[in-house]
Parts: structure tokens; sequence; C-alpha cells
């Protein structure tokens, strides 16, 4: 279960609760509505979301992120550091979106007995192929939501799917509407599921 920090929808907090594994975002605003099951959190390890989560004792006392096993960094260092030229001239004003946390995320980590996933560049660039057949508009870099679909479909090939909380809108730098798009030709394909079905899809907000 991947639940987004978009609108879930009434009843849905026992289902998510019941999977064998749930992904929650960064600061866990699906907690709660979404309900409590926490086994992953995936965080955007750069720029300022990184640096305020480890800033924050709020952050690492937040039940989500205590409970969690696991810290899944979206955004692979390598990749980040490449990108941080071509940024440069295409978008100035994300001087800090580069900045990598990726180090003080695993220390985090090993204070708190957790294990540090650090999502592959491959996931990242197979998921901007994938996207690539939508026609985006020009973007900066998937949503985290995106690199974790990709994660879980690449690493949990037989593992029944199922996607709460994905409003596909959000940062303006995210590709959200060729990301539904895609997300939708998984869902025909069989590769995912949307909790309760299209009703939701229409009336999801955030990210």
């Amino acid at each position: 279960m991947i639940v987004g920090n978009g609108e879930v929808g009434e009843g849905m907090a026992g289902i998510i609760d019941a999977a064998d594994f749930v992904v929650r975002f960064n600061e866990c605003r699906s907690y709660g509505d979404g309900g409590s099951r926490t086994d992953a959190v995936a965080v955007c390890n750069t720029g300022r979301p990184a640096k305020a989560m480890l800033g924050s004792r709020e952050w690492r006392a937040h039940p989500g992120v205590v409970s969690a096993r696991e810290i899944w960094s979206v955004r692979d260092p390598e990749k980040f550091v490449a990108l941080r030229a071509p940024l440069a001239v295409s978008h100035p004003e994300l001087d800090d979106f580069c900045d990598d946390y990726t180090d003080e995320f695993s220390a985090f980590c090993a204070d708190a007995g957790k294990r540090h996933v650090v999502i592959g560049k491959s996931i990242h660039e197979a998921v901007d192929v994938s996207l690539s057949a939508f026609d985006p508009q020009p973007y900066v870099v998937p949503s985290s939501g995106m690199i974790v679909i990709g994660e879980v479909l690449e690493t949990y090939a037989d593992a029944e799917v199922t996607l709460a909380g994905f409003g596909h809108a959000g940062w303006e730098w995210h590709p959200f509407a060729a990301e539904r798009q895609l997300v939708d030709s998984y869902i025909a394909a069989g590769r995912l599921t949307r909790l309760g079905g299209k009703n939701l899809i229409s009336s999801s907000h955030g990210a």
C-alpha cells in the first residue's frame, strides 16, 4: 500500500492498516485519516524538505516515523549531483534543490535502528523514460510518489500494489498530468489498483 499525501476516502484507514506493507511520504500527512500502519517513510533527501525534516524534533518523534522500519531516500545523490549544473541555468531559483542530505538520513537510521534504502538513479531514469510516452510538459524531476511506484513495481514485481491518497497535483515542476496517465496505464495493465476505484481519482487533491 503506497499512501500519498492527498485525500484518502472515508472508511479506508482500516483497509490501509490491513496491508502487509505501508509506505508513507515525508511528514506522513496521511497518518490518521489514512490509517496508522507505517512500515516505510519515503523522504525527499535533498533540498529544503530534507533539511526541514532532519531539523525537526516533531518529524523525528512522529508516530509514523517512529514505527517505520525503513526510511527510503527517493533521490540518488549521484543523479542529483549531475542535475546541479543544468538546473543552475534552467532554474536558478532552485539553488539548494540538489543539496544532499543522504548521509544525515543514514545517520538518523543508524541511531534509530532503521534500514536506510536509497532508490537508485536507474529507477529515476526508467520513470523519466516511461513518462516520455505521455508528452509531459517541461519538468525538473518526477514526484516522490512516482519514484516510489517505480521502485515498488521493480523490486516487488509479484506484489499486489495499491495506491491511496494520490491526487497527482502539487509542485509545479513535477509532471503530474503525465504521471496520472502513466499510473492509469499501469492500472489498465493490472500492475496497480487505486483504493476505492475511480471515484477517488477525481476527488483527490495534493501530491
